[in-house]
């Protein structure tokens, strides 16, 4: 993946750009609190930063600069690869001074839809309303001398003039621990987990074939983003392997083709998973939250989120995942949240792992 995504995100950038910078016009004095909002965004689509300024009540103590950060992305985070897509608005409360309104607001990007939810004050300044909109400033990390001691494996393979045998490194031995197939949204689901079982790290990928009633093959899939591709030695990662359109009672059997290659990795950097817990959002639909922490020196760019969710005999019922907005910066607590379907019941057990993308490590 760490390959994959520069590519994706580089080709989307430039179009993700123009589409957001034909946003439609300003009202330069917004006569109601939802049209002060609906402004400013359209600046913020525009990444007229400025202009989105001009929006802002004078109270915010924000900058430009605060909102290219807060709203824009910043330190090649996946949103500052992301375009605003739309934003519905609802007053919650409202006088002749001050208003409260709900925004909802969504960015669209090269691994799908960003969500974000905020309830904003919007005053009264002279003629026109204003929105309140205090950013968080970035924290400042003191300097602090971070020990570097990770594990680390390099490939060195077999010149063209190297006499070394017959052959190079042989891959990971790789090994599938559970496997579940389910019938949810339309389509099959396979599910399941694998563990490296080598000393060496491997790049790892995973097909299921389906196979019908009368040894046809119904259909061939592979996991992409619903599994850590990169696998350390003795570490799991769940799959999701989607087939839309089909039913369990065409299936006959799952054929799984798991493969790796060894690859060059290291075990840093060491993304923590605190305050782990089961929530309801605004809209009353459960959620899984937590924060990530990133224990190493250098900046994360691009997080990757991936839940494993188990019943209550351990056997595995989902897997899902979601993308962190902004990037991880050192020792710099970042909120995650991965939504979990309501049809798992409420005795669920679940694990979370964290994949990466760093900017520095692609060789950009």
């Amino acid at each position: 993946m760490n390959r994959i995504l520069p590519i994706v995100f580089a080709a989307l950038t430039v179009l993700l750009v123009v589409v957001g910078s034909a946003g439609g016009g300003v009202d330069a004095s917004p006569s109601t609190p939802e049209g002060a909002v609906h402004s400013m965004f359209d600046r913020v689509r525009a990444r007229d930063w400025n202009g989105a300024l001009q929006h802002v009540s004078k109270s915010s103590n924000s900058t430009a600069a605060d909102l290219s950060r807060e709203l824009g992305g910043a330190n090649a985070s996946l949103k500052t690869y992301s375009s605003l897509e739309k934003v519905e608005t609802s007053v919650l409360h409202h006088n002749d001074r001050e208003a409260l309104v709900r925004a909802n607001f969504q960015y669209s990007s090269a691994v799908g839809a960003l969500a974000d939810l905020r309830d904003l004050k919007v005053v009264r300044e002279g003629d026109a309303w204003k929105v309140e909109f205090p950013v968080q400033k970035p924290p400042k990390v003191p300097p602090q001398v971070i020990p570097v001691n990770y594990l680390r494996w390099d490939v060195i393979t077999r010149g063209a003039d190297d006499d070394w045998g017959a052959q190079n490194v042989d891959p990971p031995k790789i090994r599938i621990t559970s496997m579940n197939a389910v019938e949810r949204d339309g389509g099959i689901t396979v599910l399941g987990e694998l563990v490296n079982e080598d000393t060496v790290p491997g790049f790892v990928a995973v097909g299921a074939l389906l196979i019908g009633q009368n040894g046809e093959t119904l259909a061939e899939e592979t996991a992409f983003d619903k599994m850590n591709h990169t696998v350390l030695p003795k570490e799991v990662t769940p799959f999701r392997i989607d087939f839309p359109g089909l039913k369990l009672a065409q299936v006959k059997s799952v054929r799984m083709q798991p493969n790796s290659m060894l690859v060059p990795a290291s075990a840093d950097p060491v993304i923590g998973v605190l305050h782990q817990r089961l929530e309801k959002d605004w809209r009353g639909k459960r959620v899984l939250k937590g924060e990530l922490v990133n224990q190493s020196g250098q900046t994360v760019n691009i997080p990757h989120v991936i839940a494993t969710f188990y019943d209550n005999t351990g056997k595995i019922v989902w897997v899902q995942d979601g993308f962190v907005s902004n990037a991880l910066l050192p020792n710099t607590p970042e909120p995650f949240q991965v939504p979990v379907r309501d049809d798992l019941g409420d005795n669920i057990q679940y694990r979370v792992i964290v994949n990466h993308y760093s900017l520095n490590r692609a060789g950009m």
